[in-house]
């Protein structure tokens, strides 16, 4: 008989979901909006409902499906407690047990970026290696830590938080945690277009295109390849940021390769020639030919990763 999992990636506009092959073909995906108002009590049910008439619509019985993982935007405990979401209006609480309730299946709960880099690990940038740090560059800096083909998740889901890393002591601009000098004020799309700001104010008199049409992490990463020094200095300092943070993660858990995913990594080849060199200038020397790659699943990564959570805790019972 013909086996599945199912992955949930709960985001705070939509949730995408997909059904999987336990050998890891995704047969579908879709979406469908997440209902954030009363406190998020619409949006256990939502995917029940979304997920009972998919399975129906296919023709496949529920005793076929192996479970289902749930990835979610905040700390988790235990794969099962959710803290409070700030962009869930603070939804949280025991998710496992309450989708496990409403869909008959058995579910387990991770945060989405630890789910993302259990996905790469699995079907992406990470396939055939069993240690991976993957980190999500985008309006933030979200990360996950993947050892011995286990996600890294702490005693309070905050394992794999690798945004709030400290790279600035004399930092005095408040990240969005509330503390001071973290990456991701730095290698976030939101911290390079900052960085730039910050350099074409204090040096009016250098010329640079990017002081025409709008700054965007994009446009920063266009003219720094286009030889233009105010935004090939802009990147080299979010390299340099980005560098330091992993140098310090790498004497920490040793990674096969760091994954480098999320909006800031389609820039591509650039931001890995100038990450590389800065981490192996801070590394300690048997780590500095750690390899370094860009993500390959997009969007479809914390899908991916909630399946293999959920075939994986499936593995677990059985044995």
């Amino acid at each position: 008989m013909e086996r599945y999992v199912m992955g949930v990636d709960l985001g705070g506009t939509t949730v995408k979901l997909g059904l999987l092959t336990e050998s890891g073909a995704l047969l579908e995906k879709w979406e469908i909006p997440t209902r954030t108002e009363s406190g998020g009590a619409n949006i256990l049910p939502d995917i029940a409902e979304s997920l009972r008439s998919r399975l129906a619509a296919r023709g496949i019985d529920r005793d076929a499906v192996l479970g289902l993982g749930l990835g979610v935007p905040g700390a988790v405990r235990e794969r099962r407690h959710v803290a409070p979401c700030v962009n869930l209006d603070g939804w949280g609480g025991d998710a496992a047990g309450a989708l496990s309730a409403l869909c008959g299946l058995p579910v387990t709960v991770t945060n989405d970026a630890n789910a993302a880099a259990l996905g790469e690990l699995w079907k992406g940038g990470g396939a055939g290696r069993q240690n991976l740090v993957f980190l999500t560059l985008g309006t933030g800096v979200g990360g996950g830590v993947v050892l011995g083909g286990q996600v890294l998740e702490g005693v309070h889901g905050c394992g794999g938080e690798l945004g709030h890393i400290k790279v600035n002591v004399r930092e005095t601009a408040a990240c969005g945690c509330g503390k001071h000098g973290c990456l991701e004020q730095y290698a976030s799309a939101t911290g390079l277009v900052r960085t730039a700001r910050r350099l074409l104010e204090t040096r009016p008199e250098v010329p640079s295109a990017l002081r025409e049409g709008e700054l965007t992490a994009k446009s920063v990463f266009d003219c720094a390849r286009a030889g233009d020094a105010l935004a090939s200095e802009a990147v080299e300092l979010l390299a340099e940021a980005l560098g330091q943070a992993l140098a310090a993660v790498s004497c920490v858990c040793d990674p096969e390769v760091f994954v480098l995913g999320g909006g800031v990594s389609a820039a591509g080849q650039i931001l890995l020639d100038r990450v590389r060199p800065a981490f192996r200038r801070h590394a300690f020397p048997p780590a500095e030919d750690t390899a370094f790659a860009l993500a390959v699943l997009g969007n479809d990564a914390g899908v991916y990763g909630c399946a293999r959570l959920a075939l994986d805790a499936a593995e677990r019972k059985q044995c």
